[in-house]
């Protein structure tokens, strides 16, 4: 079994790959909110 990809990584490292802010800053990351909040997501991105 393979390990998962931001398991042991800090918590500053984590969000600057998968944060909110980053997330927004291209169309393919807008794209994943977008859907995140269609489905009704109560959590969109990795935020603490």
């Amino acid at each position: 079994m393979s390990k998962k990809t931001l398991s042991n990584k800090g918590r500053y490292s984590v969000l600057k790959v998968s944060g909110f802010r980053v997330r927004m800053s291209n169309p393919e990351g807008r794209k994943t909110i977008r859907n995140r909040r269609k489905k009704g997501r109560k959590n969109l991105t990795i935020s603490r």
